[in-house]
């Protein structure tokens, strides 16, 4: 149940961000994800004919369309853990850009197993003064059953502008389960040792996630 929990979320992780070219505002998160997330699917389905001769654009596309509008770095953090004040500057910015194109090389692969889902995402105003923000996303798809996630998207007091940090799946926050998951080899075995594995992984060719019922 997790893993498909966990691919489906993928798949609309992904799909929440369109070409930001296209003036998709951040600064109101329901819209951020209803636009995006259509016009991504929109993209994916134009451009099958370049994705079947060949599946490494999959990964052109989520590098351009949909990481500069993720709180990759707030979000690497948060996987580090405390062991944040332990890592140089340097080290922490190896972290993120080998994150970074962990989130790449994850996605293209939930994006390659997904083309014909339909989206059903909730609404709502955000509060005068409120910094985070959780939108319901249902995943829907011919003879299987829907599922329910929920995104959370944080604003950022500089900018002032929203990027999803994280996907809730039934209860289970993804981005916490990666934090156990990396804080403690981080503890273990160091965050330079983290950060080669997690560059290691960057190289393995798409390989489309399946889902189970």
């Amino acid at each position: 149940m997790m893993k498909k929990l966990l691919m489906s979320g993928l798949l609309i992780l992904a799909g929440l961000w369109a070409p930001l070219a296209a003036a998709v505002s951040l600064s109101n998160p329901y819209a951020l994800v209803n636009e995006v997330a259509q016009n991504t699917f929109d993209r994916l389905s134009r451009q099958q004919a370049e994705i079947k001769a060949n599946p490494e654009y999959l990964r052109t596309i989520v590098r351009e369309e949909m990481l500069p509008a993720v709180d990759v770095r707030f979000s690497a953090f948060r996987v580090i853990g405390n062991q944040l004040n332990s890592t140089t500057p340097e080290q922490r910015d190896r972290f993120v850009a080998a994150f970074s194109d962990y989130l790449v090389v994850t996605y293209a692969d939930a994006l390659a197993a997904y083309k014909e889902q339909k989206l059903d995402i909730g609404t709502g105003t955000v509060g005068k003064g409120e910094k985070l923000v959780s939108v319901p996303v249902s995943v829907l798809e011919p003879s299987k059953p829907a599922i329910k996630l929920e995104f959370k998207l944080r604003k950022n007091g500089r900018t002032g502008e929203w990027r999803v940090f994280d996907m809730v799946a039934e209860g289970i926050s993804l981005l916490s389960a990666k934090q156990a998951e990396l804080s403690g080899l981080i503890r273990q075995n160091g965050i330079d040792k983290v950060t080669l594995q997690l560059q290691a992984h960057t190289q393995k060719p798409v390989t489309p996630l399946e889902r189970t019922q």
